[in-house]
């Protein structure tokens, strides 16, 4: 094998959910770099049309596609209106999540519910959707995080359930697909990354992170990338199954 083609991924199609912004948005330029056509899904299709006109210019095949992971309808939508046009999906990236901190004792049904309803059924309903139209070789990555395997430090039982709950839907996913359609599934955990979900939070927040991770700080777009395009690609032909932890130290802690 060599080793430095095996990440190149010349006449794949990539998928990524929540590439409107933040990592999804980092993760499909890393793919498109990688050699992939790509297509983007998330919410808000302005952002996916800036993001596409940035990556068109730069000689990536690109499709955009409006849609809400967490409506299982939705996902069948946005996942034939890619097939329509490139034919099949080599690798999906199910990157969109939403999340937030509050007490459990005053967390809503509401609340709870909308939290699951995207970031444990949307990768799911996308999966699903997908898995026919993937040959054998493809790639699922599912990005959870490292609260679904350490205790969060701050108050988020709906967050950290619901990516606990990826971590066991991809060992299944795997355990079902892997041998069977040639699927592998693994879940990206990151710790706390620079992104829109958490460009607003405040000082504490860093300094928890500073104090629980060995590497004191927040992680940068590149340093989770990597990672990325290995799940994503050939060069992880026999890892399914598992996690990958890139969060500075935090979980070894």
């Amino acid at each position: 094998m060599d080793v430095l083609n095996a990440f190149r991924l010349d006449g794949k199609v990539a998928l990524v959910t929540g590439a409107s912004a933040g990592l999804g948005a980092g993760f499909a330029r890393t793919l498109a770099a990688a050699g992939a056509d790509v297509a983007l899904v998330a919410r808000r299709a302005g952002r996916l049309a800036e993001l596409a006109e940035k990556l068109r210019a730069a000689g990536t095949r690109v499709i955009t596609h409006a849609a809400d992971v967490g409506d299982a309808e939705q996902c069948r939508a946005a996942v034939a209106a890619v097939v329509s046009e490139f034919g099949r999906v080599d690798v999906l990236i199910n990157n969109a999540g939403i999340g937030h901190a509050v007490p459990a004792s005053r967390e809503t049904p509401e609340g709870f519910a909308a939290v699951l309803r995207v970031n444990l059924g949307g990768p799911f309903w996308m999966a699903q959707a997908c898995a026919p139209h993937m040959p054998h070789g493809s790639s699922i990555v599912n990005v959870a995080s490292v609260l679904g395997h350490i205790a969060p430090p701050f108050p988020q039982a709906a967050y950290a359930a619901s990516k606990a709950g990826v971590l066991g839907l991809t060992r299944d996913l795997a355990q079902e697909w892997s041998a069977r359609k040639g699927i592998r599934v693994n879940a990206l955990c990151p710790g706390y990354f620079a992104s829109e979900m958490t460009e607003n939070d405040d000082a504490q927040l860093r300094e928890m992170v500073a104090r629980n991770s060995m590497l004191a700080r927040f992680g940068e777009q590149g340093e989770l990338d990597g990672a990325l395009l290995f799940l994503a690609s050939s060069a992880s032909s026999y890892v399914t199954g598992t996690s990958l932890i890139v969060d500075g130290g935090m979980a070894a802690l």
